[in-house]
This record gives C-alpha cells, structure tokens and sequence, in this order.
C-alpha cells in the first residue's frame, strides 16, 4: 500500500510553482497596513482574521469575473515602490517556509501605475523583493510579467519582459477573463517574443473552452497553459475506464506541453465542482504534463502543500506522485536547462528520496 504522505510531510518537500499571482498572495496583515499607510479606504474590513475570510468567501462564488473583482482591493494597496517590495519580499519568504525551492510568481506591471510608477520603476521595486524575501532561505523567485487581455499595451509589456530577462524575469504572461478576449488580440507581442527566443505562458482553458487552448498553441505559440483545465472536452472516457484523446487533447499530451493547473481555484470559479472530479486525476493517469499550483493563495486560502494534500486525500497520492509533479514543474520552467537539471537532481530527488524513507 501507498504511504500517503501528511500536510506536514509536504511541507517539508521541496517544491516548484510555476502559477502564482503576487497580487492574489497578500498577508491579510499587510493588505490593512499598506491601506493605512497609502490612504486606501475602500476595505470591507480592517479585522484581520475577518479580511481574510471575506476574500476566501468573495472567491467562492463559482464564477472568474466575480473571483477576479477582489483583486481590485490588492492592487489598490500596491501602488507604491515600498509596498511592491513589501509584498513581493513577504511572497518569497512565504513561499520558502512551504518548502518551495523554485517559483515564477507573474504580476501586471500595468496595474501598479497609478500611484505615478513607470513600468521600469514597477519591474524593479519586485525584483528587489524577491530577492531581499529569498536570501538565505534556499528559494529562488523569478517574475513574470502579465498582461491583461482587455487592455492593448500587450507588446509594451513583452518589451519590457525582454528588457528584463537577465536580471530576473522569466518570461511573459496575459491574464483577465478569457471569454469576449481571445489571445489572437496580442499576436503582434506572442511574434515578438518568439523573434526575441523569449519564453511565454498564455492563460487558456480555464473560463473558456478548447477554442482558446487552440488559439494559445496553435495561434500564438505558447510555451504553456495556464490552467489548461478544458482540455479534458476533448477527452472520451468509456464505462470501462478507457480515454479516448481528440486532435487537441492528443497535441497537448504528446508535445508535453505543460498544464499550469490549479485545483482549488478551479473549484472556485466553477471550473471544477469538487477536488475529487477535478480532471487532474484523468490528466495524471493519462501522462499530460501536469503540474500543480496556487493560483491566488489568499483567495483561496491555500499552498503548495496544501494542494498537495487536498490531491493526496481525493486520489490517494503518494510520494511518487508528488515528486512526478514537481519534476514536471521544474522541467517546464522558464529557466536554462542545466539549472533546471541542477536542482531536479541535486534537490527535488534527494529531497524526495530523504522524506521516502522517512515514511
């Protein structure tokens, strides 16, 4: 039998996350402090323990655009320099304490202009929190820069991806509600980044079905999916257990294309209506390059480990299954292969193989 592994356990394993949004990570502490500090007053509350419940409630609504509205509270508080390196510096050091070892955290530089920051000024006020949060904590945190597919300064931030590229920003991301916005808009910046040998990950299949998957790949080019969860439409599963994979599905799993999932975001948006039905279990038994992730950790009160063990507690995940996870995770990240390598068998395994024989 599996020795399924407990959340503390988990915690102790070193992990990798390639989908998360500082904007969706805020110490509920710190989202009260920055409002006092900048003059933000539009608060549902100033009770600690109460904000953060009203943010996991407020995202329990089952619908994207109602879950994306309390970000506006998060982004109000980050306009200034300090407060970007606040947050960002807390990330890293959250994210450390999970036992996360490598992580792209993604951001919209566009969104954090309206206290007078240029982009440039946005870019670098993160990057010097993560690398103030990660030091001395065995982490390394890069960004990615997002764009929102609703706006049109898509190729403007991708510039400014490519700018950055050296000093620690991984690559390049759009975000924001999927239907009405397909990713065909920003062509002209998924071009650019291609031209460039730059790497990007294009929201898709999440709120909206196939088309959008399509559209990511075979349109734009992208290096992964994130979420990617409505690729299962294009699977057929017999009585007998038996899945059949159409075009897409078959294109998806056999160029290992990476899925950035997010069960419990998933279950808020109603992408999914329980961990147990989550497609995640078909996708891992099918052999699609899954990797798990955390979305928006405040919103959806959750970790790494955390939704490392919600899986462990839905299919009866053990050890294997968990480092096969995180080895898909840090062969898909936007970083040179021979650092990727580097950390899979100097850190994942050994890690791994330590807690293994704990068990």
């Amino acid at each position: 039998m599996t020795q399924q592994p407990t959340l503390a356990e988990i915690r102790k394993a070193p992990k990798v996350l390639l989908h998360d949004h500082l904007d969706g990570g805020l110490r509920p502490e710190t989202i009260i402090d920055l409002a006092r500090e900048t003059g933000y007053d539009k608060l549902p509350t100033t009770d600690v323990e109460a904000l953060r419940t009203w943010f996991r409630e407020a995202s329990d609504s089952g619908s994207l655009e109602r879950y994306l509205e309390t970000f506006a509270h998060t982004v109000g508080v980050m306009q200034t320099r300090e407060a970007l390196t606040r947050v960002a510096a807390e990330c890293a050091q959250d994210l450390a304490d999970d036992g996360v070892v490598y992580a792209e955290v993604r951001y919209a530089p566009e969104l954090h202009t309206s206290g007078g920051l240029s982009l440039d000024q946005v870019v670098q006020a993160v990057l010097d929190g993560f690398r103030e949060g990660s030091e001395g904590r065995g982490i390394r945190v890069n960004s990615l820069l997002t764009a929102m597919r609703h706006q049109a300064r898509s190729m403007e931030i991708a510039e400014l991806a490519v700018r950055y590229r050296d000093v620690g920003v991984a690559g390049f991301d759009i975000a924001g509600a999927e239907a009405g916005y397909p990713p065909t808009r920003h062509l002209d910046a998924f071009e650019y980044l291609q031209r460039e040998n730059s790497h990007f990950t294009i929201h898709a299949g999440e709120g909206f079905g196939l088309p959008s998957i399509w559209q990511a790949l075979q349109w734009c080019g992208a290096d992964r999916l994130g979420h990617g969860v409505r690729i299962i439409d294009d699977i057929q599963v017999s009585s007998d257990g038996s899945a059949k994979l159409g075009r897409l599905a078959a294109y998806v799993r056999d160029k290992r294309i990476p899925l950035e999932m997010c069960p419990t975001s998933n279950l808020q948006t109603g992408a999914a209506s329980s961990l147990a039905e989550h497609p995640i279990g078909l996708l891992r038994r099918l052999y699609f390059r899954v990797t798990v992730n955390t979305d928006n950790r405040l919103m959806s009160d959750t970790s790494v480990s955390k939704e490392f063990a919600g899986l462990v507690d839905a299919f009866g995940y053990g050890w294997d299954d968990l480092q096969w996870f995180t080895v898909n995770a840090m062969k898909s990240a936007f970083l040179p292969f021979d650092e990727r390598l580097a950390l899979i068998n100097g850190v994942i395994k050994p890690g791994f193989a330590q807690l293994k024989w704990q068990a």
